[in-house]
């Protein structure tokens, strides 16, 4: 098959909208900071916390609305065992992460004028803890990146016939480009343009894919399909516990990541902010239902009629792939590079996010916070732009690991399932947590997690939950594993910070082992969010009273 010319020029001009979209939010953001006095740095990482409700809206969905999103969708319909009843479960736990933002995290959060979600682990914690979970953070993003790149590249090389490689660098190197030259005003800017790409893009694709003459009726093949499984997937009792752990693991385990607490932390104020997460809740799911009916029209295709052949794409093992395979191979050439464009503009949309996440992690909480306190403005912000492009070139270069889409999906949301987001839960809302609970929370959530097995991952179950069966040879649970670890965690933290805090306090252990220094005391640890301007800066005190039942929680004062 030759290169796909016509779509080739259609993916260079969709190109050059989105950078020149990034371009002009980058000259807007520069007159927005000399009009506000503003620091490059605070422009860059929050757009000056300027961003209104609108954009707010368009950026927030943009972050989980993805080339993993739009393939692993479709891919998900595709596959028998998890069909329309996991892809709407899927759906629900990323508007269920949106809810929950608005109301637990948005208004402690913004309200305190923090820089990232680290911060009140700095105030709280110290350096030595903050910069491990800083690490974990960085993981996350750096993992997402190709997360996102891999469903752009499978489509583009499947309908433009371009190297895999090729299409991944080129949609990388574009949104590296505008994220260095504008930071969030850029990214959010862009993220308007993407989503309404996505969007039309997609409802174009979608009645060519539908009435293909080798395609049966799909309110037909949902509960009975002779040629595929029934799409609906597989509606057992046994899976009730297993969905509802899935659920609550993608939803809750989406607070773990930066770049949505990024949006929040933006938005002009807290009600602002909430407002943006109630509103993406509501509008997010409606980018999923094309990708839902097209992996259902996959699913009730005789592709053995169409010019991919027999086998199937789920008997080739190319389920992953299911939506670029219909693209290509049941509409016509011209309306399957509108598609690509649909997918081009998700991954950009959320990989500009997951660059822009890691460099704000790193520079304000890595580098300001830990490596160089003194460090000027200018060189902060060179640090930020080295880390954009540091970010960019590891997560392209992962792209070589052509793994499920899902798999990506689920890996990630469970590292943030288990360490980050009850971490942050407790130093935000348990005013008794502290570091020495923290560790323990976080070794027994991990060893918890380990021991219950992941049959994806080749892990055989040590600790056998209510419900566990050996399944063809491999033992499955079916028990809210990811769940119960999670919990674990909240409560390790909670029980090991009330023991020491006692034990220190009442003098059982001596003082000087208290590294932490949770023994209650009148006195207060400062911290100077990143920001030049004497009025920006907001100083963040943990104050310990001298009870010996609790210790306060941080409290902000404006200079």
């Amino acid at each position: 098959m030759a290169i796909n010319i016509p779509g080739v020029i259609v993916m260079v001009l969709f190109y050059l909208l989105v950078l020149g979209t990034g371009i002009w939010a980058s000259v807007k953001s520069k007159k927005q900071k000399m009009k506000s006095a503003a620091t490059e740095v605070e422009m860059a990482l929050l757009g000056n916390r300027g961003i209104g409700s609108v954009v707010g809206i368009f950026t927030t969905i943009g972050t989980w609305v993805g080339g993993g999103f739009l393939v692993g969708t479709a891919e998900m319909v595709y596959t028998p065992s998890m069909g329309l009843s996991w892809t709407i479960m899927m759906l629900l736990a990323y508007s269920l992460s949106f809810l929950t933002a608005g109301f637990v995290f948005v208004k402690p959060m913004r309200d305190r004028k923090y820089v990232t979600m680290m911060d009140p682990f700095h105030v709280k914690y110290g350096k030595v803890l903050t910069g491990f979970l800083c690490l974990v953070s960085l993981f996350l993003d750096v993992v997402w990146v190709p997360a996102t790149l891999i469903g752009l590249g499978a489509t583009m090389s499947a309908v433009l016939d371009l190297p895999y490689t090729v299409c991944i660098w080129i949609s990388a190197a574009v949104a590296i480009t505008y994220t260095l030259l504008g930071g969030l005003y850029s990214v959010a800017y862009t993220d308007v343009i993407q989503l309404v790409l996505i969007f039309f893009s997609l409802w174009i694709c979608l009645p060519f894919v539908m009435i293909n003459p080798h395609t049966l009726d799909i309110s037909t093949t949902l509960r009975n399909n002779t040629l595929h499984g029934p799409w609906i997937g597989a509606l057992e009792l046994k899976n009730i516990w297993k969905m509802a752990d899935h659920l609550l693991f993608l939803g809750l385990g989406s607070l773990g990541y930066q770049c949505l607490h990024q949006r929040i932390l933006s938005a002009t104020s807290s009600t602002t902010a909430r407002r943006t997460c109630f509103a993406a809740a509501l509008i997010m799911p409606t980018f999923g239902v094309p990708p839902v009916l097209i992996g259902a029209t996959a699913a009730s295709t005789d592709w053995n009629l169409t010019s991919y052949g027999s086998p199937s794409p789920y008997e080739r093992g190319e389920a992953a792939l299911v939506l670029p395979i219909a693209l290509q191979h049941l509409t016509p050439s011209y309306i399957s590079v509108i598609g690509i464009g649909a997918v081009a503009a998700a991954v950009m949309s959320s990989a500009d996010s997951a660059l822009l996440s890691a460099a704000s992690i790193f520079s304000s909480n890595v580098y300001k916070n830990i490596i160089r306190p003194q460090a000027s403005e200018r060189e902060i912000q060179w640090v930020i732009r080295l880390a954009v492009v540091v970010v960019g070139l590891v997560g392209t270069s992962l792209t070589f690991m052509k793994n499920s889409v899902i798999l990506f999906w689920f890996l990630g949301a469970e590292v943030a399932y288990i360490i980050i987001f009850p971490q942050l839960f407790c130093v935000v809302y348990c005013n008794i947590s502290n570091g020495y609970g923290a560790i323990m929370g976080l070794l027994v959530g991990v060893v918890l997690r380990v021991l219950s097995g992941e049959p994806s991952l080749g892990l055989p179950p040590v600790l056998h939950f209510p419900g566990c069966t050996l399944e063809d040879g491999v033992y499955v649970q079916y028990a809210p594993v990811k769940t119960i670890a999670m919990l674990s965690t909240i409560a390790a933290v909670l029980l090991f910070s009330y023991l020491t805090f006692v034990l220190f306090n009442k003098g059982l252990l001596p003082e000087g082992w208290d590294i932490f220094k949770v023994k209650a005391q009148d006195s207060a640890q400062a911290l100077t969010p990143l920001g030049g301007a004497a009025e920006n800066i907001e100083t963040v005190y943990l104050n310990e009273n001298s009870s010996h039942t609790q210790a306060s929680e941080p409290m902000i004062h404006s200079n």
